[in-house]
């Protein structure tokens, strides 16, 4: 089969380029550099060039690296039909999150993907999730997606579920856009297409800290993350966005830091669903103290959206009102739909 689709594949370190065996630890290595040695079919697939951005184990990216994925997909956007990322699996959903965001009017496909075992080792899933990311890329879907044990979802909707399982990850509160099986099944209706120029926005600069609410929250510990430097909190609320309202009330934490000009956004710990502070009084305070509804957004969507509107020089209202909106397809407050039974 002769294709002349380009694809650029641009390696940012994780599991699938690692060496090493168990019992001893993974470490990055450059397994990327005879990608088509190894998976020689690829190149049936597209003119792949392949180049290595850096070489990093997931838990090391940071929003800088974010820039730097997004800045070189967005400088070589015209120069080839869809890109592939190769990505450690643990913070995948957060760099897809982030490019989504960053690549403002895409019109190409941009899969991320990696692996739960490296390329080089027996059963591992690396060829199959790189040969299936390889074919979305030439497919006409122009979002910024994640490939992984057939599936392709949506990167601002998708959240790692697994570590030990080849289905690594899951799009809880949106459907996959694609599958691949015995044929690519393609699923038009649920494609964004772009609107607007193409343009690459702004970046991450403004820190963001995300915080997880138990039983027992200290209060004081949302003041003590905005002491250290954050910007921008994000808490991962019980249920519907419920947090603490009595003993060590929490809603007062929040409207302190508010008035300090900086915004909290609330999401769930739940799997599926998503939080709606006017359902209970726990949330309802919490609103009422200034907190930001996040509705069905991920916690990987919800730290990115947050980081990047504050960097874009959003204040507490500004960023209020954005997340009211759907922006990439990330949901949050704009896909919730009446309850059924619902009036009004």
């Amino acid at each position: 089969m002769v294709t002349s689709k380009k694809v650029l594949m641009l390696h940012t370190g994780g599991t699938l380029g690692m060496s090493g065996q168990r019992p001893e630890p993974l470490r990055p290595d450059t397994y990327t550099h005879r990608m088509l040695e190894h998976v020689p079919e690829l190149s049936r697939l597209a003119a792949l060039d392949v180049e290595i951005l850096f070489n990093l184990d997931s838990s090391n990216v940071t929003p800088r690296h974010w820039d730097d994925i997004g800045r070189r997909i967005h400088q070589r956007h015209d120069d080839y039909d869809g890109f592939v990322v190769v990505h450690g699996t643990d913070t995948m959903a957060y760099t897809a999150s982030a490019c989504a965001f960053l690549l403002e009017g895409l019109r190409k496909p941009v899969v991320f993907t990696g692996s739960q075992r490296p390329l080089g080792q027996v059963r591992s899933d690396a060829r199959s999730n790189l040969v299936g990311a390889v074919e979305m890329a030439t497919q006409d879907i122009p979002e910024v997606t994640v490939f992984f044990d057939s599936k392709l979802l949506r990167g601002v909707r998708t959240v790692k579920s697994d570590v030990w399982g080849y289905a690594a990850f899951d799009s809880p509160n949106f459907p996959p856009l694609a599958e691949a099986g015995v044929d690519l099944l393609i699923r038009p209706d649920r494609v964004r297409r772009p609107a607007g120029p193409r343009r690459l926005a702004a970046g991450f600069s403004a820190p963001v800290a995300c915080l997880e609410v138990t039983p027992g929250f200290a209060p004081a510990l949302v003041e003590a993350a905005v002491d250290a430097g954050a910007r921008g909190l994000v808490l991962r609320a019980f249920g519907s966005g419920n947090v603490p309202d009595q003993d060590g009330a929490v809603p007062p934490a929040i409207g302190r830091v508010v008035q300090r000009g900086v915004p909290v956004v609330l999401v769930t710990q739940a799997w599926r669903g998503g939080a709606d502070l006017h359902l209970y009084e726990c949330g309802q305070r919490a609103l009422d103290a200034g907190a930001v509804d996040g509705g069905d957004l991920t916690t990987p969507a919800a730290v990115v959206k947050l980081a990047w509107l504050l960097t874009a020089g959003r204040d507490v209202e500004g960023v209020r009102a954005a997340f009211a909106q759907d922006l990439r397809g990330e949901g949050g407050m704009a896909a919730r739909r009446p309850m059924k039974g619902a009036t009004g």
